[in-house]
């Protein structure tokens, strides 16, 4: 199998980044890797898609460590590669990381995705459906029982009205990740919430949501491969996240730490309850965010953390990821290059 690795860019990819697990194990799998950023691709005269690859010299390594120094510059290769020629091209880039500093990224890779999949290369996620997620506002195409109740404007009265309603809510700006930009609103800060506000809506419009007490106790992120929660030998790839001192935001470079994931049935009801959506919209690999019985966050775009669950289940969650797509490539030469992304979505 010919798999392609499109990340925002790879220098600023780090080693524990589950994109560079990915790549290692696919390599250790015997197949052939390619590494590229959204800045490398191009569209050529002959209407193929090409990009400036890093490739690997080594059958295997021993360590995601060790592959992730030939990707950063040691023993890699340089390479012009054709993306329509690969059998596999993974989205692993984050939009909204590209959102400040270099707005005409956040685009590129659903666009010469779409390009790629007219000559029958398998693109995950699918990047007709990721068009559909490029911010928060994904989770409220969601069945309303999944999900806080929400506000989303720029109207600082609306989210004043919205507050006091409520009595608690969380201020959080409609693009963005990682816990950036992030308040809690109790009914002391009231005073104070128009400069909260100015804050969050600094770079577009603010999501106004419900405060669930359940947060207090960390999220979970459970992963979903093909529609389903991905389980192996019956523990599911999953991590959780717990706050740490005073900080109301779980993330872990916001100070939250892992814990291991406790699955529960208002998890699992969850998951069911997305699972139509994501299958239809093309979603291989997705992170869900919960807190008690709700979804803080579906995450379509490179969802990070297989490396976590993989620290408390001691289960190498990316062998089945991979193994997963050399299936999806198997259909596809038994069956012909005409079926899509959704006709595999069970495999």
């Amino acid at each position: 199998m010919r798999i392609g690795f499109l990340v925002n860019g790879i220098d600023t990819e780090k080693v524990g980044f589950t994109t560079v697990r990915l790549a290692c194990e696919a390599v250790n799998q015997g197949h052939e890797v390619f590494y590229f950023g959204v800045g490398d691709l191009a569209y050529d005269t002959d209407e193929f898609v090409r990009a400036r690859s890093r490739t690997f010299p080594k059958k295997s390594y021993s360590s995601h460590t060790t592959f992730f120094k030939d990707l950063q510059g040691g023993k890699g290769l340089n390479e012009r590669i054709t993306v329509d020629d690969l059998d596999v091209l993974m989205l692993r880039n984050v939009p909204s990381d590209d959102f400040l500093n270099r707005p005409w990224a956040t685009t590129v890779a659903t666009e010469f995705g779409r390009l790629a999949m007219r000559h029958g290369v398998i693109v995950v996620n699918d990047p007709n459906g990721l068009s559909k997620a490029g911010s928060k506002m994904y989770l409220q195409l969601f069945p309303e029982e999944s999900r806080p109740r929400t506000l989303i404007t720029r109207n600082n009265s609306e989210i004043k009205a919205f507050a006091k309603d409520l009595g608690t809510i969380v201020l959080k700006p409609l693009q963005g990740s990682g816990g950036a930009s992030v308040f809690l609103v109790r009914p002391d800060d009231i005073p104070n919430l128009n400069q909260m506000i100015d804050a969050v809506s600094r770079d577009g419009f603010v999501i106004a949501q419900e405060y669930l007490p359940a947060a207090a106790e960390g999220d979970t992120r459970l992963f979903m491969m093909n529609g389903r929660p991905l389980r192996v030998k019956g523990k599911y790839a999953a991590f959780r996240r717990v706050r740490t001192g005073g900080d109301m935001r779980s993330n872990i470079h916001a100070g939250g730490k892992l814990a291991a994931p406790q699955i529960t049935d208002e998890a699992l009801r969850m998951a069911e309850i997305v699972r139509p959506k994501l299958v239809q919209d093309g979603m291989f690999l997705v992170g869900l965010d919960i807190v008690g019985d709700k979804l803080m966050e579906i995450n379509v775009f490179s969802p990070g953390g297989l490396g976590s669950a993989q620290k408390f289940s001691k289960v190498n969650f990316c062998r089945y990821v991979i193994e997963a797509l050399q299936r999806k490539v198997d259909y596809m030469e038994f069956y012909g290059r005409s079926f899509g992304n959704v006709e595999m979505s069970n495999l």
